[in-house]
């Protein structure tokens, strides 16, 4: 097999850069890969069994709002949420757009009929969703996040570019999600590994649940959450590379107290 080649975020931890290609390298090789894994939040076989295993636990049957990130695999959590009644929020992948969010009303789709199934793709979505911001977000019941490692402890990795808590950032310091929101994921069971592993940074964010086609695991996490935004911890090439972020910045620092 010839060398892969280095991963789009590599480079900002090493310890998570090799864990993350030993993920990508276990599913390609065993192919519970779906398509291409390397650099991405991976799709996997049985990910629809994964959402069918969280539609049955009481915070999903209970929750009305639910952010999901928008990678393939988690499709079927968003298909599923819009089948049910529930308001979906997702964001533009990468962030790349000068909006960052996509609102999902499962009535607006239905009467305007656009099928579910093709809303849940990243590419329907921002075809037929609705374009907000961050303020325009109610309370958020279930934050779902796309990942490539995780484990029991809560601990979680991303691709390595950080979307995920930075969006957890600006909703906290917004008010749109709190102690009541419930942060999961859904991986296959090759993406398990061991808490020493993947220990949690002061500005990680923890998860409560991981689903998994197999099983539900509640996770016992070892710090608190982050909560607000963490504006040094900004890199230059996040100013870069997302169109709204200094206009945001600008003004959630003119309506602080």
């Amino acid at each position: 097999m010839s060398e892969r080649p280095k991963a789009r975020w590599a480079g900002r931890d090493p310890r998570k850069d090799a864990l993350r290609a030993r993920i990508w390298g276990h599913l390609e090789a065993t192919g519970a890969g779906i398509g291409p894994v390397w650099s991405r939040i991976p799709d996997f076989e049985g990910a629809d069994r994964a959402a069918e295993r969280l539609a049955a636990l009481p915070e999903w049957r209970q929750a009305r709002t639910v952010k999901c990130n928008p990678d393939p695999p988690q499709r079927w959590i968003r298909k599923r949420a819009l089948e049910e009644g529930k308001l979906v929020f997702t964001p533009v992948p990468e962030l790349v757009r000068d909006f960052p969010y996509l609102r999902l009303d499962p009535e607006r789709l239905a009467r305007a009929g656009v099928p579910f199934e093709l809303a849940a793709t990243a590419e329907g979505a921002i075809a037929h969703g609705e374009r907000i911001g961050f303020e325009d977000a109610p309370f958020l019941e279930l934050y779902v996040v796309g990942s490539v490692a995780v484990a029991t402890n809560g601990g979680r990795t991303g691709k390595g570019a950080g979307f995920a808590d930075l969006e957890w950032g600006f909703f906290s310091a917004l008010g749109r999600v709190g102690a009541q929101t419930l942060v999961l994921t859904s991986v296959h069971e090759l993406q398990l590994v061991d808490p020493a592993e993947l220990p949690l940074d002061a500005h990680d964010l923890p998860l409560d649940l991981i689903v998994t086609p197999e099983r539900a695991i509640r996770t016992r996490p070892e710090r608190p959450r982050p909560m607000g935004v963490d504006w040094d911890r900004i890199r230059p090439d996040q100013y870069r590379d997302i169109p709204f972020l200094a206009e945001l910045r600008a003004r959630m620092e003119a309506a602080a107290p």
